[in-house]
């Protein structure tokens, strides 16, 4: 279909649906033809597969936790799983306060720079392989990109259940995560919040109140898929 078909079918103006067209394209959820410029949809909604449906129900079954989570931290919350190697934002719940916020449903992060890309690496070797072997970028001076530092951490986060990344992806911004698993108990997500180093750190160290609502969210949406208790 072309930008005035889908303008006119979604009852929106031709820019909005070009900005939008645009984006999705980007990320390949939609192709456009070079001789005719209409567009269809993109390759990339098939190499999802099922990790794509598991995302719809990840989202469906996490709304409540992930509302309650912002409500109680005070703090953004993100809902991701692995596509292609980085982190596919399936939910994300704004700050519970008046700041100007964007919304990041399908954004694509880095996996290695992120709180909830570090939980899910923990649980996928093969994953972390292919990135490590494809050289990890730097975002910020903190970003990790020595491929045996940030298996180290993936060990760690393993053992304790949560992921952090402090001021690697944004200067000034830190997250906490914790994996999401299923009935098969295979990690299918991740949850996690964003927000001010001043806010989410004390004193320089991890703050545990915003790490253990994090966690207890993780292990609710985990219940609700069918995991056993954990």
């Amino acid at each position: 279909m072309g930008v005035v078909e889908l303008a006119g079918a979604l009852e929106l103006p031709k820019g909005t649906v070009h900005g939008i067209l645009r984006t999705l394209r980007d990320v390949g959820f939609v192709e456009q033809d070079p001789d005719s410029g209409k567009y269809q949809l993109g390759a990339a909604l098939l190499h999802m597969g099922s990790s794509y449906l598991d995302g719809n129900e990840l989202r469906t079954r996490a709304l409540n936790w992930s509302d309650a989570l912002a409500s109680r931290t005070g703090e953004s919350v993100r809902i991701g799983t692995l596509h292609e190697g980085r982190v596919l934002v399936v939910h994300h719940v704004f700050r519970p306060d008046d700041s100007r916020q964007a919304l990041e449903v399908g954004a694509l992060l880095p996996a290695h720079a992120t709180a909830i890309g570090k939980a899910l690496l923990a649980e996928s070797q093969y994953v972390f392989d292919e990135l490590a072997d494809a050289g990890l970028a730097r975002f910020t001076p903190a970003t990790v990109t020595d491929p045996d530092v940030l298996r180290t951490q993936l060990r760690d986060i393993s053992e304790r259940g949560w992921a952090a990344d402090f001021e690697e992806l944004v200067q000034g911004e830190v997250s906490y995560a914790a994996v999401i698993k299923d009935r098969r108990d295979v990690a299918v997500g991740a949850i996690g919040i964003s927000g001010p180093v001043e806010r989410l750190t004390k004193d320089g160290a991890a703050q545990t109140d915003s790490i253990a609502y994090v966690r207890e969210a993780a292990r609710a949406v985990s219940r609700d898929l069918g995991a056993i208790p954990w």
